[in-house]
């Protein structure tokens, strides 16, 4: 039996009771709830990194928002299905005050959460063209999105972006681009799991091959404005946060309140459609909505039947917080810079132990300190690599899950870390490179 920081026999029985093959091709979920096993059964606390949750306080002005909301008995009015209109004002000026770019109030709609976006949007991309069927992910990703796409039963291709950064990456989109079956392209920016951040002359290439073959482009902003290395947080003054929409009117913008808000228990989201999609007419549409237009299409025949609308009262806690952040009164981005503190501190804990960073830079610059960082350990797959860290009380989830072509990678979040979590780290990772030389 092997001497680990976690007790061995432990570990070992609740992997098997839990059902799990192997921990390095688990979901986020299953992680989750194995490592919850395990802490009741032994008492010991984990590094724990693979959930990409707030580790930080809800911000008060939303808080307060939702509170006076449900005191005037919003509660039991249903919303409208598109958004209160309120919201979809501070919506339309938040992308002008912190992209830059204009928008209409009427494409501007609140979702239960930006996974419910996404859900919407495969939906009804996939319906926009006869004879186009797949959805391309730009990878690494979020893995649920793939997991959407499976439980639509819809088609996507993808590819690494690691080895495609700058003009490379106009050869290798166009290549499947070309094949005429691409009816969406989807991506994180900056990315989960990789924390890369796309280039303005690399949006403007995804811009320009979207609006040359017609083609969709969904922008996931669940880390809006966490690039760190800039400082987006100054409402109508540059820089702005980078996005295809500066190159493009093909785009859906995901924009999240759980990471800069801190706000991810409430599942209010904002889902935002440039103006000349909202307005488009596809002829395919009839065949499963009551309108070829595509954001009547949206709303009424897609996001009602979904969930008729999102919660009254989590609309105003948003809607409080946007104001606030548009008018100068909250430096949301300042909340979270704490994200980068971590990750630079676990980072070179990481490496002091042997361990490397595997998606490590950004073109020509070190890859940004943020919410996420990913790592390996030289001669281990990142799928034995997790199935080693479990025993050690690390836990984080395999970027084999996240469409990554680096098998030896681990996806960390730096979120629900404490400071005082970083000697426990130091100590188990001295162990586990004790326990696995490198020869």
């Amino acid at each position: 039996m092997k001497q680990t920081p976690i007790n061995f026999e432990i570990v070992s029985n609740k992997i098997s009771e839990s059902g799990i093959n192997s921990v390095g091709k688990a979901s986020i979920r299953e992680i989750k709830k194995l490592v919850d096993d395990i802490e009741n059964a032994t008492g010991d606390k984990y590094i724990r990194m693979e959930m990409g949750v707030p580790g930080l306080p809800p911000l008060e002005v939303g808080v307060q928002g939702q509170i006076d909301a449900l005191k005037k008995g919003v509660a039991s009015i249903y919303p409208d299905i598109s958004g209160i209109k309120p919201l979809k004002t501070e919506i339309s000026r938040f992308v002008k005050m912190f992209m830059d770019i204009d928008v209409e109030e009427e494409g501007c709609i609140p979702t239960v959460g930006s996974m419910q976006g996404g859900f919407a949007a495969f939906l009804i991309l996939s319906r926009i063209h006869k004879n186009r069927d797949t959805t391309l992910f730009i990878d690494p990703g979020f893995p649920v999105h793939k997991m959407q796409h499976r439980l639509l039963g819809l088609k996507y291709d993808s590819f690494d972006v690691y080895n495609y950064r700058g003009e490379a990456l106009r050869d290798k989109l166009e290549s499947y681009l070309k094949t005429g079956k691409i009816h969406s392209i989807i991506y994180s920016n900056p990315n989960n799991p990789s924390w890369i951040c796309f280039k303005d002359a690399e949006l403007k290439i995804i811009g320009e091959l979207a609006t040359k073959y017609d083609v969709v482009v969904m922008e996931d902003l669940a880390y809006f404005g966490m690039d760190f290395r800039k400082n987006y947080s100054i409402p109508g003054v540059p820089p702005y946060q980078p996005s295809v929409a500066n190159y493009t009117d093909n785009y859906i913008l995901f924009i999240s309140s759980s990471k800069k808000f801190s706000y991810a228990g409430e599942r209010i989201g904002m889902m935002v459609l440039s103006d000349g999609l909202y307005l488009s007419k596809y002829e395919n549409l009839l065949e499963h909505y009551p309108s070829e237009v595509f954001g009547y299409a949206m709303v009424f025949g897609t996001m009602y039947p979904l969930s008729s609308g999102t919660s009254h009262s989590a609309q105003y806690g948003l809607l409080a917080m946007l104001k606030a952040a548009n008018d100068g009164e909250l430096d949301f981005i300042e909340k979270v810079k704490d994200y980068g503190r971590k990750a630079e501190l676990m980072k070179n804990i990481f490496i002091k132990n042997g361990f490397e960073i595997v998606y490590h830079t950004d073109i020509d610059e070190p890859i940004a300190h943020g919410f996420y960082f990913t790592f390996s350990y030289p001669g281990m797959s990142g799928e034995v690599l997790l199935d080693e860290l479990i025993y050690y009380g690390i836990s984080a989830i395999s970027l084999l899950t996240t469409g990554s072509e680096r098998e030896e990678g681990i996806r960390a979040c730096t979120s629900l870390i404490k400071y005082e979590q970083m000697t426990d780290l130091e100590s188990r990772l001295s162990a586990f490179k004790q326990n696995h030389p490198i020869s």
